[in-house]
């Protein structure tokens, strides 16, 4: 997936495509949102495994706060903080509070598009 990213065969940011999605309350919606970490909620576990999850205040297209989660199962732990600037590319869910990125690791099943978390110039997927 790196090499992927780094040759531009990824779409790079849409944060408008987020902002679609929600406003128009869509579900199961690829994207790629960059932005600013506003919260990190740490790690907690689920019926699909070890999850990560914090709140991404995007950078441009509207004034909108999303969840990301990832399966730190597939990535690892990534060490995020407040203020951290992010790329999360996943599929998103709408939720009236702002929604969720998740399905943000390669993808093993080929049940969706594989997705990242990409950080201080280092991607986790």
């Amino acid at each position: 997936m790196l090499a992927v990213a780094l040759c531009g065969c990824t779409p790079g940011p849409n944060d408008a495509a987020v902002c679609s999605a929600f406003s128009q309350m869509h579900s199961g919606v690829e994207v790629t949102a960059d932005g600013r970490v506003v919260h990190v909620f740490g790690t907690s576990v689920g019926p699909s495994g070890p999850h990560e999850g914090f709140l991404l205040s995007l950078r441009s297209g509207c004034a909108l706060v999303v969840r990301v989660e990832t399966n730190v199962a597939f990535t690892g732990p990534i060490p995020l903080h407040t203020g951290d600037t992010v790329v999360a590319r996943g599929e998103y869910e709408y939720d009236p509070s702002g929604g969720v990125i998740h399905f943000t690791h390669r993808e093993l099943r080929g049940r969706h598009a594989g997705g990242y978390v990409e950080t201080g110039g280092r991607f986790y997927w």
